[in-house]
């Protein structure tokens, strides 16, 4: 046995060989990348003789089909040229187990191993998979190996983007976004900052077409460009410079509605604009009654032009406003009326003990199990 296993290894080779001269013959060099790629490479490419061999020594160990592991590694780490070097190498290897083995009948009485059309079907299916997971991964630009990182920090940076600024003594914020199906990215965000001194507070809460993956990518997007216009305009063009941003994109599904505040925060006096968002709610200490704060204006993204005018309102001591998305109120089988009661029904349970860290709550009260992107931001007023 040992010495069909040496003339195995001396015809893998061979094999090798003869696979590098032809690709490098027909223009490809699968040794072209860093240095992670050849040495992956070349790793991988010694696993086959190595398996081969051990199908040739211990069958019952071993078995023909063991060639699909660097395969399935390949086809994570590896570049599409490199892939199919490997697979190349992976070919050969079935084809001199099939020649030492001996070949399939079908009915094979002594239990020995063999190359069955099974397995050549088995590996080439892993393999073809393999090469369209290599060829995504060459199209997209990003190593596997940093891709989860990347989509980390991307979390990371919505996360950081839509965290609010501290508040003076005597206000108090709370908030909470929940992607839809619990993934990471959520297509709704908020960009907040402290301007005219530190003296107001800007807050643009967004909900992004769409849901999950697709709307977070250009909620990323669109959080970046946002987070650089607050501030650096008058509150009134604020919208109309959001929306003229959103109409360059020219995305298929490119519509966003937002609600934008700017709250005094030394008298309590706000001003409310909004793009088509759900109403803001305001809960008044002196009647605790909540009551609804709705603003006029169009979608963002729908048509140049746009006017947003806004309404204006005061937070006395002891007062709330809560800003959301629809996610949050309007399902299949609710409508937003009927939302919204049931959330501010739920609110009402904290009145007595304030509002301090309960907006997870109240998503999950009211919104748990929805399949869609859920926020909410309380701005309370001590």
């Amino acid at each position: 046995m040992s010495g069909g296993a040496d003339t195995m290894t001396a015809r893998m080779r061979k094999a090798l060989h003869r696979v590098r001269t032809r690709m490098r013959r027909a223009g490809v060099d699968y040794f072209r990348g860093d240095g992670s790629d050849r040495f992956a490479f070349s790793v991988l490419l010694l696993t086959v003789p190595a398996i081969a061999c051990g199908t040739v020594a211990q069958p019952d160990w071993c078995a023909p089909a063991a060639l699909v592991l660097p395969i399935v590694a390949g086809g994570l780490v590896l570049r599409p040229a490199s892939l199919l070097g490997l697979y190349a190498a992976a070919a050969t290897a079935l084809i001199v187990e099939s020649a030492i083995l001996g070949p399939y009948t079908g009915a094979e009485a002594d239990g020995a191993a063999h190359v069955t059309p099974g397995t050549i079907l088995v590996v080439a299916a892993i393999g073809f998979f393999g090469l369209l997971i290599a060829q995504f991964r060459s199209r997209v630009g990003v190593p596997w190996r940093r891709g989860g990182t990347m989509l980390f920090d991307l979390r990371e940076r919505i996360r950081v983007q839509s965290k609010l600024p501290g508040l003076p003594r005597g206000w108090h914020q709370d908030m909470s976004l929940r992607p839809a199906g619990g993934q990471s990215f959520s297509g709704d965000f908020v960009v907040a900052a402290r301007t005219n001194g530190g003296r107001t507070l800007e807050v643009v809460l967004t909900d992004v077409s769409g849901k999950g993956m697709d709307a977070a990518s250009r909620a990323l997007l669109l959080s970046g460009a946002f987070g650089g216009l607050l501030g650096s305009l008058p509150p009134h063009g604020f919208l109309p410079a959001a929306n003229g941003y959103l109409l360059r994109q020219s995305w298929e599904e490119g519509f966003a509605t937002s609600i934008h505040l700017v709250l005094d925060l030394d008298s309590g006096d706000f001003e409310l604009y909004s793009a088509g968002h759900l109403p803001a709610l305001q809960l008044s200490a002196g009647t605790g009654r909540w009551e609804e704060k709705a603003a006029e204006g169009p979608l963002l993204g729908v048509y140049d032009g746009a006017q947003f005018d806004p309404i204006k309102g005061a937070l006395q001591p002891g007062d709330v406003l809560m800003l959301f998305t629809d996610g949050l109120v309007e399902t299949a089988d609710r409508d937003i009326t009927e939302g919204i009661d049931r959330l501010t029904g739920e609110a009402d349970r904290h009145v007595s003990a304030g509002f301090r860290g309960v907006a997870w709550d109240l998503i999950e009260a009211v919104a748990k199990d929805v399949n869609d992107d859920r926020a909410l931001l309380l701005i309370c007023r001590d």
